[in-house]
């Protein structure tokens, strides 16, 4: 399997990458429970450069590993549309850094595509970012939809892994 757990409890980092907006969500999983930890956004501020909005998200997504340990991370593959190139380049910049964090802090990233993350959750691969709010409010009972999208998107993500591969290794022990 690609993580180890501690004792009875899981943790799962979820990103929804971007280089103005990443979403994060940690969920703590055991065998009789899920629950979130904590959600959020790092925002890259820093405008003047892309080496320096790279510098904000790759630091930002390094205290959240380091407050939380996660045994794994889960984040969107990146997609690219063939009238976007520029976009699909800026973000692989993104998602560069934030790997690197994982692997320096010695956790497996396991990547997932936005329509089976989508899939997983809703039953369809197209979902709108409204729909997947709803999903992540239903499936952690939480009094509104998480705000903004890239929080929800990320908790997704991390519920996507935990459905696709955690929750079998857990029932293996």
């Amino acid at each position: 399997m690609d993580f180890e757990m501690s004792g009875e409890t899981l943790r799962i980092l979820g990103i929804d990458p971007g280089l103005n907006i990443t979403g994060y969500g940690v969920i703590e999983v055991s065998r009789h429970q899920m629950q979130l930890r904590e959600a959020g956004v790092v925002r890259g501020r820093d405008k003047s450069s892309l080496a320096a909005r790279l510098a904000e998200v790759h630091a930002g997504v390094v205290d959240v590993i380091q407050s939380f340990q996660p045994a794994a991370m889960a984040i969107e593959q990146l997609y690219s549309h063939y009238k976007h190139p520029r976009t699909s380049i800026l973000m692989g910049h993104a998602r560069g850094v934030i790997c690197l964090a994982a692997t320096q802090a010695g956790i497996p990233v396991v990547s997932y595509s936005a329509t089976q993350i989508k899939k997983v959750l809703t039953g369809n691969g197209r979902a709108p970012k409204s729909q997947m709010q709803l999903a992540i409010q239903r499936e952690f009972s939480l009094a509104q939809a998480p705000e903004p999208p890239d929080v929800a998107d990320a908790l997704a993500i991390a519920l996507c892994h935990y459905y696709l591969k955690a929750r079998h290794a857990m029932s293996e022990r």
